[in-house]
């Protein structure tokens, strides 16, 4: 019951992520992709280094910077990069890829043990993806493609790195999610300068939308996300990446007025089930495969719980 808790709460991180495109075009300027991912990054990350009063020592001044490029600072610019230069649909498949190179890198630098149900339930996955958001139309630009292709190693060689680090003895998911935000926010600013310029004029509806982002899609999200990396394995954690896409279309639908297919409603539930295939392949593993790193993890886990408690 634990483990699916742990789940059920990283679960929530690309879930919410799913709202990220109504929010951006219901409320956000225009074109702005770059000061979009500074503003959701760099304030959530201050704010949450200040509620966890703790400050990397050591060498986690550049584990956090590096840790912060991959999750963030690198993967939002290719990420929009992506998205412009591609059918959304196109872009939110090579997005739904990115669990099969964690279960690459997992299984070389973690040793965690992919089960051949692990790999299908990621490939199956991302073929529902297909279903739920590809149009006859859909198009392929080469620049595009390798932004999408690197924007998902980047976010999936985070991931592994952040679970064969760990965290500094003591140190909780908070802060770490913090100095992670940070450190990807101040990447994002020089690029954000050189692409787009001065900040735009904010109205109204724009503080709502940053405020949301920043708080509720950006801050509680990263920190359920890398709370979930310490608990469960990394290949379990990604494979939870199809919720994002597929919260997305129902939310388009619910509230945007975009209908839905047959051929989508059945690729939302191909991709529903992958998704649930994969905890089940994942807790299998997990209940088969135990590694002195895990141990270590779980055992840095109960010490952040305490300190919580405290």
């Amino acid at each position: 019951m634990k483990r699916l808790a742990t789940v059920a709460l990283t679960a929530l991180a690309p879930v919410s992520w799913g709202s990220t495109y109504a929010v951006a075009t219901e409320l956000l300027p225009p074109d702005r992709p770059l000061f979009t991912g500074v503003m959701r990054a760099l304030p959530a990350g201050l704010l949450l280094t200040a509620l966890a009063r703790t400050l990397p020592k050591g060498q986690w001044w550049w584990k956090s910077a590096v840790l912060g490029i991959l999750n963030i600072g690198a993967f939002f610019p290719l990420l929009f990069l992506s998205a412009y230069r591609l059918p959304g649909g196109v872009a939110a498949v090579l997005g739904a890829a990115g669990p099969l190179f964690v279960v690459g890198l997992a299984a070389l630098l973690l040793g965690e043990r992919a089960s051949l149900r692990t790999v299908l339930a990621a490939v199956v996955g991302a073929f529902g993806v297909s279903m739920v958001v590809l149009t006859a139309e859909a198009g392929l630009d080469a620049v595009g493609v390798i932004a999408g292709v690197i924007s998902s190693a980047s976010m999936g060689a985070g991931t592994v790195m952040t679970k064969r680090w760990g965290r500094p003895e003591g140190v909780g998911p908070l802060a770490m999610t913090g100095w992670q935000l940070t450190a990807g926010g101040l990447f994002i600013i020089p690029v954000a300068a050189l692409v787009e310029g001065a900040p735009p004029a904010l109205d109204g509806k724009a503080f709502l939308g940053y405020g949301y982002m920043m708080l509720i899609n950006t801050g509680i999200a990263y920190w359920l996300w890398f709370r979930g990396i310490g608990a469960l394995s990394a290949t379990s954690v990604t494979l939870l990446g199809p919720l994002s896409p597929l919260t997305a279309a129902v939310i388009g639908w619910a509230a945007l007025g975009q209908a839905l297919s047959p051929v989508q409603l059945v690729g939302m539930a191909v991709a529903f089930g992958a998704t649930v295939a994969g905890q089940l392949a994942a807790a299998r593993t997990a209940k088969s495969f135990s590694s002195p790193e895990r141990n270590d993890q779980n055992i840095s886990m109960d010490l952040m719980d305490e300190g919580v408690r405290r």
